[in-house]
């Protein structure tokens, strides 16, 4: 089962991993021929080729090499070696400026227009998502010092409208980076509007590594469910013990039950031990001996029968919403949401480098895997979104002013623009150890968290 798990995840992260470098080499390949350079070859990974094949008039060579973790697009450039005379015009080094801006900002930008591309496909597909609905808040919590409501909906957060219980903790995250208050507008019960006020000041760079929304005391209301079984799952302990849909429960281990958070609670607390279940089926009171199954959830043993609570469409359609958007709406928001992160991603690299935000948020490889293979366990839908999160960092990150880096060659550009001519070769291998180093600190930071992920769970 570990093995199958490992090349599930495996192979979820190498899906994904190859189609953020392709897309992201192809932008640099389709502008630089756009713009008249000549491509020498493509290759997702370094090293020795695996696969060669060329391919077209320029005879480019395309290319799977042995080293996964990355790709490169090769151009004819006179600084790499001789050129001939009648292909000068064709090489990256003999474009202006303005052309190779474009060629190098291609490749990051193309990672962003890949995200733009899922999240508008996710938003015209729809999913049913949480509304954002509060449950009472804990004593002596920020929400409670703002009077939060039992059952109250969030309608805004700072003036932005939130539609599910998501949007409203993205939001939040936000707000809560710039230390500024949050001031929700919500919706009670009797529909009356009224605004709730957080403070967000005694919040730490530790805090936003945790869930933000339980931590001001705002967690999804949670109705009474009866305690009636909607569906027995196959082969589980509850069928061998002869329970069936439609079962009440009354009692368990001789204490009365009346809601399902009971019954769920009483099972949980008790793997491998014998319960006698009291039920009520139709007009008929039923006695039934069973004995949870022991299940390990998150490092700790807990009880389970296999069985679901029968479904409320009522307060199913009051709790769960589908989200659902035209084309135009759906760009529009896919658009406004990879910005938003984008600059969000920024944000928290800025604090990291100010020391306000933890360098254990840095997560490299292993990490990064786990939740490919995470999300692709869950659907579809789940594993376009972390394709668009991933691909936004990776845009974002090879954006970064960091020789070696897209970002650093752009840097170097915008020099020669300001100088009105090329920089000097020395000063660009300088900046090319410097990025190199500061590259392989990233990186180092990145297996250490994966590391320590590993061995604290």
């Amino acid at each position: 089962m570990m093995i199958d798990n490992f090349f599930f995840y495996l192979g979820a992260f190498a899906l994904a991993l190859g189609l953020l470098i392709v897309v992201h080499e192809l932008g640099h390949y389709v502008v630089a021929r756009l713009c008249g350079v000549k491509v020498l070859r493509f290759s997702v990974g370094f090293g020795r080729p695996l696969l060669l094949k060329r391919l077209g008039a320029d005879a480019t060579e395309w290319v799977i090499a042995a080293f996964p973790l990355g790709g490169y697009v090769k151009m004819l450039d006179e600084r790499e070696g001789p050129v001939a005379p009648h292909e000068l015009a064709r090489a990256f080094n003999r474009q202006s400026v303005w052309k190779r801006i474009l060629v190098v900002a291609a490749g990051p930008v193309a990672n962003l227009l890949l995200a733009i591309l899922l999240y508008a496909l996710l938003f015209m597909h729809g999913a049913e998502e949480l509304r954002p609905i509060l449950a009472a808040p804990p004593a002596a919590s920020a929400a409670a010092a703002a009077e939060v409501q039992n059952g109250e909906t969030v309608r805004s957060v700072n003036g932005a409208p939130v539609a599910t219980w998501q949007e409203m903790r993205w939001a939040l995250l936000q707000v809560a980076l710039e230390h500024t208050p949050v001031v929700l507008e919500v919706i009670d019960q009797h529909q009356d509007i009224a605004f709730r006020r957080i403070d967000t000041q005694a919040i730490t760079a530790a805090d936003l590594e945790k869930d933000l929304p339980a931590l001001f005391g705002l967690n999804p209301y949670r109705p009474q469910l009866k305690p009636v079984i909607g569906k027995v799952s196959a082969d589980s302990v509850a069928a061998q013990a002869g329970m069936r849909a439609g079962d009440e429960f009354v009692a368990i281990a001789g204490r009365p039950v009346s809601s399902w958070s009971e019954v769920a609670a009483a099972i949980r607390q008790a793997p491998g031990a014998a319960l006698r279940f009291d039920l009520r089926r139709g007009a008929t009171l039923l006695s039934i001996q069973a004995k949870p199954a022991v299940v390990e959830e998150g490092g700790v043993r807990i009880g389970r029968l296999g069985i679901q609570v029968a479904e409320d469409p009522a307060l199913r359609a009051r709790l769960i919403t589908t989200v659902r958007y035209g084309v135009v709406a759906a760009i529009n928001k896919a658009t406004a949401l990879t910005w938003d992160t984008s600059i969000f991603s920024l944000k928290m690299i800025g604090k990291m480098i100010v020391g306000e935000v933890s360098w254990k948020n840095l997560s490299g490889p292993v990490t990064i895997a786990d939740y490919a293979g995470q999300s692709a366990r869950l659907g579809w839908p789940y594993y376009l979104k972390f394709v668009a999160l991933i691909s936004i960092s990776l845009g974002v990150l090879n954006l970064l002013p960091i020789p070696i880096l897209d970002g650093g060659h752009l840097l170097y550009y915008m020099g020669e623009i300001i100088t009105g001519g090329p920089l000097s070769e020395r000063l660009m291998e300088i900046g090319q150890k410097i990025g190199l180093f500061l590259l392989l600190m990233l990186m180092a930071f990145a297996f250490y968290n994966d590391i320590n992920r590993l061995f604290s769970g």
